[in-house]
């Protein structure tokens, strides 16, 4: 070969790519959360306040009606809670009818509330009743009324109806609080047994609402996560059924006991906010002993009030859940972190929930139960008609719920 030629070089394999995978599971791009505002906003004019506006609610104990005016906010309101001079309960408007300024600073007397301004008087009804600067104390003050609320007092709670007035219903009466025995009498609470945190839960109301048709929380959260926060038998998995009556939805949970018989334990989620959970500390078996009323405060924030059968006072600040023998508020952060309950399970949602980002399962049928059944009202109202679980006669009987403690043998 001559050794000037060059010698073409011998073909060589293409080299081997190695294909990398792709991890698409990542957070990078998840798309803008939403949540079901339908169900969760409570404000005048949304879908949710305006049904649950059709509703009485409890906005204080009857303790906290007094001649010093107290500040409330229900339903993203700001109103003032009062007692007069004769005793009759009262819930205004917080500005006055004259310039605005606050009836919080106002002076409590015999026949209402008068504004430290200009002293303008305003009864219960919003009535103004004088104008001390007005000739004759005030020749036209009739043409002026402060807006207010109906009130009512019941079981120790004063009530309010914050809806359209020719659409208010009766005040509704509860066998679980009407159906007393030898020795039991009615306690109201405004710390609640059931939110597992402060008087004042900063996070939308309807993800406590649900959490009361979650019966395997109880198994997780309460019973082995964090300790025995109940009482062992609360641990055991339960066999679980849910339906609907014509105002709650329903849960039944059964566990065999060690001793052969059976635990069947009833909850429900009533119209329009009952909380009507027997005690998870299992004290005694039958009738539920008490009722709690959800009170969303706004879209973030909402408190319990609680009536119960007790027979002795304070019995039902001792059914509140302990960890270790102390109540959350005696928690240290770390402890908080290390043994949440249900204040931490909720809050941590969100302020309101992000519901797109929700992956529900078989367990969390209650749940969409729930949501349906409030949906359902939604339609009602918006179509003009009257939500379940109101009523108009005086002399309907009392609302009858079936849960319970019940053991089997």
């Amino acid at each position: 070969m001559d050794n000037n030629t060059v010698s073409e070089a011998a073909p060589q394999a293409p080299a081997r790519v190695i294909p990398i995978a792709v991890d698409t599971g990542t957070a990078y791009g998840r798309p803008q959360p939403t949540s079901k505002l339908e169900l969760a906003q409570v404000g005048p004019g949304t879908p949710m306040g305006e049904l649950l506006r059709r509703y009485w609610h409890p906005v204080g104990l009857a303790s906290d009606a007094t001649s010093v005016p107290r500040k409330v906010r229900v339903l993203g309101e700001d109103l003032i809670l009062f007692r007069d001079g004769t005793g009759r309960p009262g819930l205004v408007y917080p500005h006055c009818a004259h310039r605005g300024t606050s009836l919080y600073y106002g002076k409590v007397e015999e026949r209402g509330i008068r504004c430290c301004y200009h002293g303008w008087l305003f009864d219960v009804q919003g009535h103004c009743v004088e104008q001390p600067c007005e000739p004759g104390g005030g020749a036209h003050r009739g043409k002026v009324r402060q807006p207010w609320y109906p009130v009512q007092e019941q079981y120790g709670l004063v009530w309010a109806y914050m809806g359209p007035p020719d659409k208010k219903p009766v005040l509704p009466r509860y066998e679980a609080l009407e159906t007393l025995e030898e020795g039991e009498f009615l306690e109201a609470d405004d710390h609640s047994i059931g939110g597992g945190g402060p008087q004042i839960i900063p996070c939308n109301w309807l993800q406590h609402y649900e959490n009361l048709v979650d019966p395997f929380h109880v198994v997780v959260l309460h019973s082995s996560f964090s300790g025995t926060q109940f009482v062992p038998a609360m641990a055991i998995m339960p066999d679980v059924t849910w339906d609907t009556t014509p105002i709650s939805v329903r849960v039944q949970s059964v566990r065999k006991l060690e001793d052969g018989t059976t635990f069947r334990r009833i909850s429900e989620a009533g119209l329009p906010t009952l909380r009507v959970i027997p005690s998870p500390r299992v004290g005694r078996y039958g009738m539920v002993e008490s009722l709690g009323w959800v009170l969303p405060i706004d879209d973030h924030s909402f408190r319990i009030y609680v009536v119960g059968r007790v027979k002795e006072k304070g019995d039902l600040q001792r059914m509140r859940s302990r960890l270790g023998g102390k109540l959350w508020e005696e928690l240290t952060e770390e402890e908080h972190q290390q043994y949440p309950g249900d204040h931490e399970a909720m809050v941590s949602q969100g302020s309101i929930a992000k519901h797109s980002e929700e992956h529900l399962a078989t367990s969390d049928r209650g749940i969409v139960m729930l949501r349906r059944v409030l949906q359902k009202q939604l339609d009602v109202v918006a179509a003009g008609g009257d939500p379940a679980g109101v009523f108009f006669d005086e002399n309907a009987a009392p609302v009858r719920f079936t849960a319970g403690n019940f053991l089997e043998r």
